[in-house]
């Protein structure tokens, strides 16, 4: 298939091409990519996880994962344009040319990697959890050794290529998820029974546990938000910006996301393995409903089988977990190394930095896997997901203007910040409060509670400031104006 294009042999190391693939991606690279990265092996276990747990109420993941298309097609290909244009790598690199404000960009760099990071432990909490059903301790020396071996064999694939050797692991991923998922289906249904027979027997044990298939009415803010704020924060995270960017046009970005609801549809039938679990009676310790899955794959498959296809669960969650170290290297490396450390830094210097930082950052999650409690790490997720969305005004509500004063967008964000993780803390880390004016009270997602605060602060202070004379920054996306890191010698040209 056509992916991106192949660089020179004698080609400089530059973050364009490493990181991006030089904006090189075609149609189907693109799809492949960005779905084997939003679409990780964690979500394929964690889904039917929600669904064996806590009934109908995880399938707002479904929801989401299907707003993200029109979301994608809406948003992302007119950042794509935005950062083409002016050769931006980075979300951070477009804050601070949109914006013409340092603190506002080193924010956002910061939220997205703090944000980022519980996310790509996950990954490795994924893989922990088929170790455990393959028998093998998942805090022991073996456990440690396998996981070590297969990040550091993916990174070293991926070191010298970047983005463009992530394509080629795409298509291995997606052959190796769609295969599984498809023999599971076949397994549950010779074994089990047609559908419907596998929804009766989930029904009377579900039942039994008081749980249900569908979404209590009550329950219905919840539910909603939930979907519209994962999506919204979805698109914020760097990996997903990252891929995106690396796109060859807003065409293909938009050709690319069509073919997006195929990922969602393997998804529903990976939802649809944690009812068969039920089904069967699989037992799993409480508050780890990861172990659904592995543990249906035991009960129906022989041991031959589920070997095959415990490698390829955890194969297939390498893809996502190096693009999202790929993308916090960069931000860490150009909005932080090269704007506050070493300004002087050249393209080569970022790019051999970057390969080292996110070979660090995937050795860093596997540790923080396996220190943490896999409870520790979902609930540093929820938090991450919080945080991510307040980057939300900033990024993608500048697209379309620049009605919002510069300094008004960093209050709303620290106001954002604050109360999400106030609220998430207060509430035992549930990601869900109850929300009321006078006698009206329902419950509403905390990322979109503190998001909306964020936007309300943000528009109140906006006019405020301008009356107060408080300058504007230079938006060099518009005007052509040349932008340079903070004491460095380097201009970058915005035309």
């Amino acid at each position: 298939m056509a992916g991106a294009r192949r660089p020179p042999r004698d080609e400089l190391p530059h973050p364009d091409r490493w990181a991006l693939g030089g904006r090189s991606l075609s149609t189907a690279a693109t799809c492949l990519l960005l779905g084997g990265t939003v679409y990780t092996s964690y979500t394929y276990i964690a889904v039917p996880g929600l669904m064996f747990g806590t009934g109908g109420l995880a399938l707002y993941a479904l929801v989401y994962t299907t707003l993200l298309s029109p979301l994608i097609m809406i948003l992302l290909p007119r950042l794509r344009n935005v950062a083409a244009k002016h050769d931006l790598i980075t979300a951070s690199d477009y804050v601070r040319a949109r914006h013409g404000s340092h603190p506002l960009a080193l924010a956002t760099a910061l939220t997205s990697i703090l944000a980022t990071m519980p996310y790509l432990g996950l990954q490795v909490v994924g893989l922990t959890a088929v170790l455990h059903s393959m028998g093998i301790a998942p805090k022991g020396v073996v456990s440690c050794g396998v996981l070590a071996l297969l990040f550091m064999f993916f990174a070293l694939v991926t070191h010298p290529g970047g983005l463009r050797a992530c394509v080629r692991m795409s298509i291995l991923k997606a052959v190796l998820i769609g295969i599984a998922i498809s023999v599971l289906i076949i397994l549950v249904v010779t074994e089990i029974g047609a559908p419907g027979r596998v929804f009766e027997m989930a029904a009377r044990r579900s039942g039994t546990a008081g749980q249900t298939f569908g979404v209590p009415q009550q329950n219905f803010t919840a539910y909603a938000t939930l979907a519209l704020g994962s999506a919204l924060a979805q698109l914020m995270y760097p990996q997903v910006l990252m891929v995106s960017m690396a796109s060859r046009s807003k065409h293909t970005l938009r050709a690319a996301t069509n073919f997006l609801p195929a990922w969602s549809m393997t998804l529903g039938l990976s939802a649809f393995l944690g009812i068969a679990a039920l089904a069967v009676g699989v037992r799993a310790p409480a508050g780890h409903g990861e172990l659904a899955v592995p543990a249906l794959i035991r009960n129906l498959a022989p041991d031959w089988l589920s070997g095959l296809l415990f490698g390829a669960l955890a194969v297939g969650g390498l893809l996502p977990a190096v693009v999202m170290a790929m993308s916090m290297s960069m931000l860490l490396v150009r909005n932080i190394y090269s704007e506050y450390l070493n300004p002087t830094a050249t393209p080569k210097h970022e790019v051999r930095l970057a390969r080292g930082t996110a070979l660090a950052m995937m050795a860093g999650a596997v540790a923080f896997a396996l220190l943490m409690k896999p409870q520790d790490a979902i609930n540093l997720h929820l938090l991450g997901g919080v945080w991510i969305l307040q980057i939300f005004p900033t990024i993608v509500v500048s697209l379309f203007t620049r009605w919002f004063h510069q300094r008004a967008l960093f209050i709303g964000w620290a106001a954002g910040m604050a109360a999400g993780t106030g609220l998430l803390g207060l509430h035992g880390f549930s990601s869900v409060v109850d929300v009321g004016i006078g006698r009206a009270h329902a419950p509403v997602y905390v990322a979109v509670t503190a998001l909306v605060l964020n936007l309300v602060i943000a528009a109140a202070l906006t006019p405020v400031l301008d009356r107060l004379g408080a300058p504007r920054g230079t938006d060099c996306t518009t005007t052509g104006a040349a932008w340079e890191r903070r004491g460095s010698n380097y201009t970058f040209i915005v035309d």
